[in-house]
């Protein structure tokens, strides 16, 4: 008898560290561009779980002991319109176990700039959360409360978008054991992820939305999704200096057909300098989808990538757009 209540305690305690998801993660908006965004991590896999983005709305993270049923009427009290505060306040009178103490939640409303954290007094320690003026960030089972003054830190110092506010955020948590039950492989947590939508985005359809399921011993999930978001960044235009401009047409993208980035390589010609250059993509039905780039670039050749894991197979028009001249080609997405 004595055994079988050892095992029934051993596997009641491994359920919960199995679901305790997710040990740091942040949510939050750009009160200008209408953004909001979600990014975490933990020693757990496929903490992605735990993120709800809801374009033009607001985000909700539900972890610690996540059960997905609590996730599920939050949201649904969240497209009642209720507050963050009110939220949370229903979720732990009507927690589906009755056990509330266990569960963590950081809420952000950018309809009504409005945010709301919870920390359970029963999460694994360490555990807290922050409230900012435009972020919620929120952890447990850390190394400290360090982990999280790093994160808001990164977050506040990054000058650029709310994706790249967020990625530095997470950066800013990557110290070995900050998920403490990931020590032992010498790394901060095992999965990753980071999801900005827009305001014209869909449910389900973000313009980031980007993963790191699970990690091999030795990588460090928070590396793996930097390489993904370089990757991704549509801002980041690369000048090739040794390269000679010539033509305004001289423009064409490589791979073709591709899967999922491809990379747009454009010339400006000297009498062309400091004009605004637009870069749009388009569905093969004429419907704009991306603009790459809007904006006054100096003479030479430069490079853009675009990608579109988020795309349907197809074929995609790409147009290069100043003084009143278009230049269009086509290309192909194959997955």
């Amino acid at each position: 008898m004595k055994t079988f209540s050892f095992l029934i305690i051993f596997f009641l305690l491994n359920f919960h560290l199995a679901y305790s998801q997710d040990t740091f993660s942040i949510c939050a908006w750009d009160p200008v561009t209408g953004e909001v965004g979600s990014a975490g991590a933990s020693c757990v896999a496929n903490c992605i779980i735990l993120s709800d983005v809801h374009p033009g709305k607001g985000v909700i993270h539900s972890q610690a002991s996540y059960v997905a049923a609590n996730q599920n009427y939050a949201r649904s009290l969240f497209l009642m319109g209720l507050s963050p505060q009110q939220i949370i306040d229903s979720l732990i009178a009507h927690d589906v176990s009755n056990n509330p103490t266990i569960r963590q939640y950081g809420i952000v409303k950018s309809t009504t700039s409005q945010r709301a954290g919870y920390t359970g007094v029963n999460c694994l320690n360490y555990k807290n959360h922050i409230t900012g003026p435009t972020y919620m960030i929120q952890g447990n089972i850390l190394l400290g409360q360090q982990i999280l003054d790093s994160m808001e830190a990164r977050f506040n110092r990054e000058p650029g978008s709310l994706a790249k506010k967020l990625m530095a955020a997470l950066q800013g948590a990557k110290v070995i054991g900050a998920d403490t039950r990931c020590a032992s492989l010498n790394k901060s947590s095992i999965s990753a992820f980071l999801r900005v939508g827009r305001t014209q985005d869909t449910l389900g359809s973000l313009y980031l939305d980007l993963r790191v399921n699970n990690t091999p011993t030795n990588r460090d999930p928070i590396d793996s999704l930097q390489v993904l978001f370089n990757m991704w960044n549509p801002s980041q235009i690369v000048k090739l200096e040794n390269e000679i401009p010539g033509r305004f047409d001289l423009f064409n993208n490589y791979p073709n057909p591709f899967n999922p980035v491809t990379t747009l390589k454009l010339s400006i010609p000297s009498q062309l300098n400091g004009q605004n250059i637009k870069l749009n993509i388009y569905d093969i039905n004429g419907k704009l989808i991306e603009k790459l780039l809007d904006e006054k670039l100096e003479a030479g050749v430069y490079q853009i990538s675009w990608n579109a894991s988020d795309r349907p197979s197809g074929i995609y028009i790409y147009s290069l757009i100043t003084n009143g001249t278009v230049i269009s080609k086509k290309m192909i997405l194959v997955k």
